[in-house]
């Protein structure tokens, strides 16, 4: 009997991995002769018929890139993803669903890009914004009373603390709050929030998702279809449209995501290990070690700890010559790629809730020993006493 007529006389099958999902997901019908990868479509319009339904024009109507990837985040999450054209643009539509006069519960140590909009709508009289510290789950919860929205990020950006989804949104829910959690840390490989009682996934999928520093993009995920009616027209009226290849590289990208991170976790596990034993190191902060304290919160809610790690030297001059003195990791922002990136937050606008000598560590898949035998290097040159205020050796101690 031929192969494709065995097909349907197949047993239904459990449901697929994760991992499988993100590479089978998003490829179409699959009938004899389609390309086995959703191709480059740069079209603005299309062919439009007398009835005036189908697709038309990719700002109303999306595209057939947008679709493929939005199959692959949905199904990863366990909802309908809607694609935007950067994680801002995922958070934006989603806070712009409140409206004026709503109160907004968010951590204090989230993403700046989203600390930064709180503020700027609260400035203008959109919204009341109350920051809570999200891993205090009593303190979280005590905050949903009255609130109109509850953003959860977790772990957070870039001190890693962990939420208690399961609580504070269950709490959330009861006060009548929209629930939403950033999951661009932990990805939808290693935590599924929908499942936890919440309404809305947001994604940068800048960062893991396409997992190589070469597109911006960003997600929304929710099961709840009138919430999914209302990002998609966000995403309509306010013009937020992914790239045709942005949204081909984050396809190509999210194939490799679980081999990427399963890399990169080991890697981070490994390493944040290593820095506690380094008197130059005054803390490490990975809920991976036994001894932090959302570790025991991570292995309830998450299937691994992730691969960004954050950890503090003495000031913000040594953290500054780390970053200066590493050779393969990259001195750069962001998180997620296939390389590793280090950073000192504490510069940034918007971050003076962070240690001034904490580095966040992005972790790639580069060898282990090379990325520990650079980051060692940088560590032991940097904590010299030669090298100056701004993070430089002296000039008079460069060749030693």
């Amino acid at each position: 009997m031929p192969h494709h007529q065995n097909k349907a006389a197949r047993a239904p099958r459990r449901p697929l991995h994760p991992d499988s999902i993100a590479i089978s997901a998003g490829r179409g019908a699959g009938e004899y002769g389609d390309p086995l990868n959703v191709p480059l479509v740069l079209a603005s319009n299309y062919r439009s018929g007398p009835s005036g339904t189908g697709r038309e024009y990719s700002r109303d109507d999306g595209a057939p890139g947008w679709e493929a990837l939005e199959s692959v985040l949905g199904g990863l999450e366990g909802g309908a993803a809607v694609a935007f054209s950067s994680g801002m643009a995922a958070a934006a539509a989603v806070l712009d669903l409140m409206p004026v006069g709503a109160r907004i519960v968010a951590p204090t140590g989230c993403y700046a890009g989203v600390l930064g909009y709180l503020a700027d709508g609260q400035d203008s009289g959109r919204w009341q914004r109350q920051l809570v510290d999200i891993a205090d789950t009593v303190q979280t919860v005590a905050a949903t009373a009255g609130a109109d929205l509850v953003w959860i990020e977790t772990p957070t950006n870039p001190l890693l603390d962990v939420a208690d989804i399961r609580a504070i949104a269950g709490a959330a829910r009861s006060a009548g709050a929209l629930v939403v959690v950033d999951n661009t840390f932990a990805t939808s490989l290693r935590q599924h929030p929908l499942d936890l009682g919440t309404d809305i996934v947001i994604h940068s999928a800048t960062k893991f998702i396409g997992g190589h520093s070469d597109l911006l993009l960003g997600a929304a995920i929710t099961a709840d279809p009138e919430l999914l009616t209302r990002l998609r027209r966000r995403r309509e009226v306010g013009g937020a449209t992914p790239g045709s290849m942005e949204v081909y590289l984050a396809l190509r990208g999210v194939r490799t995501m679980a081999l990427r991170l399963r890399q990169a976790e080991t890697n981070t596990g490994q390493l944040a290990q290593r820095l506690q034993e380094l008197p130059e190191v005054t803390r490490v902060r990975y809920p991976g070690l036994p001894d932090d304290p959302g570790h025991q919160r991570t292995r309830a809610q998450m299937t691994g700890f992730g691969a960004v790690l954050a950890f503090e030297v003495a000031d913000a001059a040594t953290a500054d010559a780390i970053c200066g003195g590493v050779e393969l990791i990259v001195s750069a922002t962001s998180v997620g790629g296939i390389e590793s990136t280090i950073e000192r937050r504490a510069k940034l606008p918007g971050q003076e809730h962070v240690p001034p000598g904490l580095l966040r560590l992005s972790v790639g898949c580069e060898h282990v020993e090379d990325l520990w035998d650079d980051l060692r290097q940088a560590i032991a040159v940097a904590a010299r006493p030669e090298v100056n205020e701004h993070g430089h050796p002296h000039p008079l101690s460069a060749g030693l």
